[in-house]
């Protein structure tokens, strides 16, 4: 006869770690690992400290000691509470002044602007507020990983749109066309783009503006390398005609303001959009880190803003010189307009991205990111990211360089 604390001691007793996977819904079980952390992970990990990593996209340079001496300020000073849920009013309002300077938009702070954190949060919370299951999510690529996943977590449809290099990897209004169905609803922009560089000029977003229109689709604009533009200045398809209300542009601080570890990022758009997401945030985060708001607000400045021009002039000097490298040591490669990355070819050895960059990584020490992580029409490619000092990159193009000889 089994006795009741057999019973007990039975009911117990734990879930084997096998077991322990039919308890996870299907979207978590079917999430892949990024394929950037892995090669990042490959890099900190590993024993062999001579790995050169163009992997991750993350300035090498520290937030400006302003910055940093805000937030040591407002801890001395005590400032470690709860913030409004959407930020307080003095960075909203600062944000508001920013995006009016810089892309002639008019936000109001009070009801269309949210502090997030990081722009990632933003890219969940409109995909949360927006999507029902069978939805479509409309995503031009090569393009940043998470869109994809994080529109399976809410049971969108991710549907990716190739771009090419002899576009320099715009979206065209054909592909964009081509890619509608009654099911799609949202646009997910990526421009400067990562992992391309690319970006699109006010004449390339008009037919797209036209269409989102004419589909009505809603269009989450990713806008974190706004700032990182050579050249050409940044536009956002918020400020045309008839597309700020339909827009949800989603920024932050940690690329052009080298605040990665911050976590501080924003979101504007129409009031019931942002008023939604704000819903969503306030049960899940609460609010951004007080501190974090604090250094966000510094770094809008006019000493922040001199230290985020002299940080973007230095990526320019970069960008220039890992693309001629990549030209010199024989791979094709377009010129980036934006963000700090360079997408090179290198369909010409035969491998494909992750047998290149795997070798790449274990043979010359060099990490860099396979292209075909990215989605449609990144196979053939490799991302590298300048944002790294500059004897650091002459010694990655000379060691991918002889790489690319020995495989010959």
């Amino acid at each position: 006869m089994i006795q009741d604390h057999e019973i007990t001691q039975t009911m117990m007793k734990p879930a084997g770690v096998r077991g322990m996977q039919q308890y996870l819904n299907a979207s978590a079980r079917a999430i892949p690992p990024s394929g950037i952390r892995r090669f990042f992970d490959l890099v900190s990990t590993s024993k062999d400290k001579d790995i050169i990593s163009l992997g991750v996209g993350e300035p090498d340079f520290v937030t400006p000691w302003r910055v940093r001496d805000a937030a040591v300020y407002s801890l001395e000073k005590g400032k470690t509470q709860y913030t409004p849920n959407a930020g307080t009013p003095e960075l909203r309002e600062a944000i508001a002044r920013y995006l009016h300077d810089q892309c002639s938009l008019d936000y109001d702070p009070g009801k269309e602007i949210l502090v997030t954190v990081g722009g990632s949060e933003g890219i969940d919370l409109a995909l949360r507020a927006l999507i029902e299951p069978g939805d479509e999510i409309l995503i031009p690529e090569p393009t940043y990983i998470p869109y994809s996943p994080l529109s399976s977590l809410v049971g969108g449809v991710a549907v990716g749109i190739e771009t090419f290099a002899k576009d320099n990897f715009k979206l065209t209004a054909e592909s964009l066309r081509a890619a509608i169905t009654p099911r799609s609803k949202v646009l997910v922009l990526c421009y400067p783009s990562n992992p391309t560089g690319g970006i699109m000029t006010y004449e390339d977003l008009l037919p797209i503006a036209k269409i989102a229109e004419e589909h009505d689709l809603i269009v989450i604009s990713d806008e974190i390398y706004s700032e990182l533009t050579y050249g050409t200045k940044h536009v956002s398809i918020a400020s045309l005609p008839g597309m700020k209300d339909r827009t949800i542009l989603v920024s932050g601080f940690s690329k052009a303001f080298a605040m990665t570890g911050w976590r501080m990022g924003y979101a504007c758009g129409h009031p019931d959009l942002i008023g939604a997401m704000l819903r969503i945030h306030q049960y899940t985060i609460m609010c951004a880190p007080i501190m974090g708001q604090v250094a966000a607000l510094e770094s809008l400045s006019p000493h922040g803003l001199e230290e985020k021009e002299r940080m973007i002039e230095s990526y320019n000097q970069r960008r220039r010189l890992v693309v001629q490298g990549f030209r010199q040591i024989g791979l094709a490669c377009h010129e980036p307009q934006g963000a700090f990355y360079a997408f090179p070819s290198i369909q010409s050895t035969g491998m494909s991205s992750e047998e290149f960059a795997q070798r790449l990584v274990l043979e010359a020490k060099v990490a860099a990111v396979p292209g075909h992580v990215f989605g449609k029409g990144g196979e053939g490619f490799l991302r590298c990211c300048y944002a790294s000092s500059v004897s650091q990159l002459n010694e990655a193009l000379e060691r991918i360089g002889n790489f690319l000889n020995k495989i010959k």
